[in-house]
C-alpha cells in the first residue's frame, strides 16, 4: 500500500489522498502508529483509513489521532474481514446491529476520526449516523442520506466481472468516454440523484 500510495502521490496534486491499511497492520496502537507513518510518510497518504469499532479498533484511532495522523473509519460491511460477519451482506437491519454499528460511530469520533464510511448499511441507519456524528459520512450502498458517495471504479464504470453490486450503476452506459461517466457520477451525487431507492437498502 506504501508502493501504490506512492504512485498516486506522484500524480495526483488536488484531490484528498485515503489510503486504507492493509488487514492486521492496525491491530494494536504500536503496529497502527508504525504502518500509518509509513503510509503518510513514505506513501503521502493524507489519511489512513481502518475498518471496524471495537474497543481495539478505539484505541488505534486515538493513537493516531493524538500524533496527528488524520483517520478514516469504516464500518458496516467490513471488506477485510467479509467472511466474519457472514459474507457480501447487508449489515445493520437487525435493530441491535444498528444500535452497535450506530455506537461504533459515536465512538469512533470520540476516538478522533475525522472521516466515516458507511458500507451496506440500511438508508435509514446512515440518516440516523449521519444526523448523530459531526464528522463527514460517506456512504457505499448506504443511502442517498450520507454526506457524500463512493463508489468502486469498476463497479461506476460497469466493468465488475460477475454479478454487480445492488448499490453499484453503470456510469460509462450512454457517457462516451471514462471522463465522462466519473463526471456523471459526480453530477448525480451532487443533485441527490444517486443512490436511487432501487440502489439502497431497507
Amino acid at each position: 500500500m506504501v508502493y501504490h500510495a506512492a504512485c498516486v502521490a506522484r500524480g495526483c496534486h488536488a484531490a484528498y489522498r485515503v489510503v486504507d491499511m492493509p488487514y492486521r497492520s492496525y491491530d494494536d496502537p504500536a503496529s497502527a502508529l508504525a504502518n500509518a507513518r509509513r503510509l503518510v510518510g513514505e506513501g503521502g497518504a493524507m489519511m489512513v483509513k481502518l475498518e471496524g469499532g471495537s474497543a481495539a479498533r478505539l484505541e488505534a484511532v486515538h493513537a493516531l489521532a493524538a500524533t496527528g495522523i488524520p483517520v478514516c473509519g469504516h464500518l458496516g460491511l467490513l471488506p477485510q474481514s467479509v467472511r466474519e460477519p457472514g459474507g457480501y451482506r447487508v449489515q445493520g437491519r437487525e435493530p441491535e446491529a444498528a444500535q452497535r454499528i450506530q455506537d461504533e460511530a459515536l465512538a469512533l469520533e470520540t476516538a478522533g476520526a475525522g472521516l466515516l464510511v458507511l458500507e451496506a448499511v440500511p438508508t435509514e441507519l446512515a440518516r440516523r449516523i449521519t444526523e448523530a456524528v459531526g464528522i463527514p459520512v460517506i456512504g457505499i450502498g448506504a443511502g442517498v442520506h450520507c454526506d457524500g458517495q463512493v463508489l468502486v471504479l469498476y463497479d461506476l464504470l460497469g466493468i465488475t466481472p460477475g454479478r454487480r453490486p445492488r448499490f453499484s450503476r453503470d456510469f460509462l452506459q450512454g457517457a462516451g468516454s471514462v471522463e465522462a461517466a466519473v463526471r456523471a457520477f459526480v453530477q448525480a451525487v451532487k443533485v441527490g440523484e444517486f443512490p436511487s431507492g432501487a440502489e439502497s437498502f431497507n
